[in-house]
């Protein structure tokens, strides 16, 4: 395929997600809207104003980051998952497969779709998070750095849950047993260093950790991960999925069966 044809697929693939997600924006962005302000009123103004402050603010501004964050996990993973198993059933990636159409752009497209979600709910969200509190962001650019590369990294995830899924309940095996435990414990309602030592340590091995605090500190200002960090995390596992996702388009496991 040449250049032209290339990026024509790729935005075909990339405006079939977003229209897809968009047309039915009273399932796919006001649940979270929804769910994310009920977070911020329990937790941030009835149960925060009995904790106080957490790292020298106050309970409600240090949760808006993780929960901002938490938001475009969620959603960035569940669009990828739920469309590609959906055309894996239809027969329509098998039509993709054949086609000309090179893995990986059939790999970007979707990921793309998951993000422009992801990035969409967390804007919807932040925007939530202003009836209740100010935000004033430190840091721009690490900020928009975070956000958009934990995006893609859930959205390469939730193509590889797709692609192995055989059923809808299977779908929903990784969020729930792996991904919520690990969003919860990854520091968005506390400070790891609330923890004892030998949980400190533990939390470590959190990848979503490095996310929310990075998120965290590009707004706020204060981590208990260096930033950088964070980068790193994000780049070296968005590289390992992203090398694994094509291998299995490559090979069509999960896809010829």
């Amino acid at each position: 395929m040449s250049g032209q044809e290339i990026w024509v697929a790729f935005k075909t693939l990339f405006m079939k997600e977003l229209l897809r997600f968009s047309r039915i924006w009273i399932q796919t962005i006001l649940p979270p809207a929804v769910t994310m302000g009920l977070y911020f009123v329990i937790f941030g103004h009835l149960i925060g104003k009995a904790i106080g402050e957490m790292d020298g603010f106050q309970y409600i501004d240090y949760i808006v980051p993780g929960l901002i964050m938490m938001s475009v996990i969620t959603n960035a993973y569940s669009n990828v998952v739920s469309s590609f198993f959906s055309s894996k059933m239809h027969g329509h990636i098998q039509e993709l497969m054949i086609s000309p159409t090179p893995h990986f752009i059939i790999l970007l497209g979707y990921v793309a779709g998951g993000v422009a979600r992801g990035l969409g709910v967390g804007l919807v969200v932040t925007l939530v998070s202003l009836l209740f509190t100010e935000m004033n962001i430190q840091h721009p650019f690490i900020t928009v750095g975070i956000v958009f590369l934990t995006a893609i990294l859930f959205s390469i995830a939730g193509l590889i849950n797709a692609i192995y899924a055989k059923t809808f309940d299977a779908m929903n095996i990784i969020p729930v047993f792996i991904l919520t435990p690990l969003t919860y414990l990854g520091g968005v309602f506390y400070s790891v260093n609330l923890l004892s030592p030998f949980w400190q340590q533990v939390s470590l091995f959190n990848p979503v950790l490095y996310m929310v605090n990075g998120f965290r500190y590009g707004i706020l200002g204060v981590s208990d991960i260096n930033p950088l960090a964070s980068f790193a995390v994000l780049l070296i596992f968005i590289s390992i999925l992203f090398s694994f996702a094509i291998y299995l388009l490559n090979k069509g496991i999960g896809l010829r069966e």
